[in-house]
């Protein structure tokens, strides 16, 4: 099995046990996480800003539920650009707010992207933005089965 190596050492299970935890709950001390590893709370600082120094930790982020905003309508939208428009939409999906992620991909599509909407006019609205320079194709999340998680890990055992 191939090692994750970062900056000096070794990604080991100590490492996974901390970020599953800081995934959990970023706001938990470094009290608690060294009890929950076994080791000193500076030791577990030391882990933490080596993981944020190598990139493994790229941030903290509070998880804000936008249904709770005003925002119930959630819809991930599949978007292929006209020929030689492909910079143009994705300048117009950068600067459309209600865009929360997009990626650009493989296959027929060039993009899909997710996007939280207060109703389905507002959805049609944000569609508009998009169809003078690409087809789209829309699908509404009706329910998410799998929330977003944290990736397999592969640490040294």
């Amino acid at each position: 099995m191939k090692r994750l190596r970062y900056e000096y050492s070794d990604f080991d299970v100590v490492d996974e046990k901390l970020l599953k935890a800081l995934a959990a709950n970023a706001r938990i001390s470094t009290a608690e996480l060294s009890r929950l590893v076994g080791l000193s709370a500076p030791t577990v600082a030391e882990r933490i800003k080596r993981l944020e120094e190598a990139g493994v930790i790229a941030g903290y982020a509070a998880q804000i539920d936008p249904a709770a905003l005003g925002l119930p309508i959630a819809a991930w939208l599949r978007i292929r650009p006209i020929p030689g428009e492909l910079k143009r939409v994705a300048e117009i999906l950068r600067e459309l707010p209600a865009i929360v992620e997009c990626d650009r991909i493989t296959g027929e599509d060039c993009f899909i992207a997710r996007a939280h909407v207060a109703s389905v006019a507002d959805l049609e609205e944000l569609i508009d933005e998009v169809i003078p320079y690409a087809m789209t194709n829309t699908s509404i999340i009706q329910s998410s089965p799998v929330k977003r998680r944290l990736p397999p890990f592969r640490s040294k055992e």
